[in-house]
């Protein structure tokens, strides 16, 4: 008899906290070192690409699945863009690890740093498209524009060469100011998720809000503390994994709104 779609699921759940538990120790400090070119290897490389992997491929089933619902057509979208763009910056990230470290791949992770900003900036201008959709918002016409207003403001300031992307001493000023358009981003998309979900009580999208403030919750420190307290760093962890369970959640809604239908 084979496996159950649920016990794929826990077993697939079970092994991803492992994983990421795992790889939080290593990080700590206890890495692996290589006796014969005497470099660090950070474990957390593997767990980049298994990140990607993942929402890259559950962005692909979602759109081919989606099967002319836009709201999923544009979930899938969402997370492939998350994914590719992600993708800019860990894989040059991973393959310093792997060479001759990150000292000397400053300028690709600086750049691959900026086409993150951006993309990352995309997936939540089509995240306020999956709300309008979702729960069909026909009016609010003011609100996609400051939603467009954050979002063009937020890219260019990205773009802005005061941002010194390619340079190993990058100021902390610039990475205040392209952030504030993003933070408040972030938050009108949790308000519109938390008092939307609620009031339609939608439990298939109730904790959508919720990892959104998580990603956000672990992101902000390490912009403006990572730097000088390493240590910090580690929160992109956690904040990886809120990301992974934004897509998750649309990806199980398609999946149970599928069953239903069918």
């Amino acid at each position: 008899m084979g496996e159950s779609p649920l016990g794929a699921k826990l077993r697939f759940t079970t092994f991803y906290v492992e994983y990421i538990l795992q790889t939080w120790y290593n990080q700590s400090g206890l890495f692996h070192v290589d006796k014969k070119r005497g470099r660090k290897h950070d474990a957390g490389t593997l767990f980049d690409i298994i990140y990607l992997l993942t929402v890259i491929t559950l962005g692909i089933l979602m759109i081919r699945a989606s099967k002319g619902r836009k709201q999923y057509s544009l979930y899938g979208a969402m997370a492939v863009i998350l994914g590719c763009g992600d993708a800019f910056h860990l894989v040059p990230r991973a393959i310093a690890l792997c060479t001759t470290g990150l000292e000397t791949y400053t300028v690709p992770l600086g750049i691959g740093k900026m086409v993150t900003s951006i993309t990352m900036t995309l997936f939540y201008v089509l995240l306020y498209y999956v709300w309008r959709c979702r729960y069909q918002i026909k009016d609010k016409k003011e609100l996609t524009i400051i939603v467009w207003i954050l979002s063009i403001a937020r890219i260019f300031l990205c773009l802005m060469p005061q941002n010194a992307w390619t340079s190993a001493e990058a100021p902390l000023s610039w990475g205040i100011y392209r952030n504030i358009p993003f933070v408040i981003l972030g938050v009108l998309i949790v308000i519109l998720f938390y008092t939307t979900s609620k009031k339609e009580q939608d439990k298939l999208f109730c904790n959508l809000w919720l990892a959104v403030v998580i990603s956000f919750g672990c992101y902000i420190p390490v912009v403006l503390f990572a730097d000088t307290i390493p240590p910090v760093g580690m929160l992109m962890i956690p904040k990886t994994c809120a990301y992974v369970w934004v897509v998750l959640i649309g990806y199980r809604a398609m999946q149970k709104e599928s069953s239903n239908r069918g």
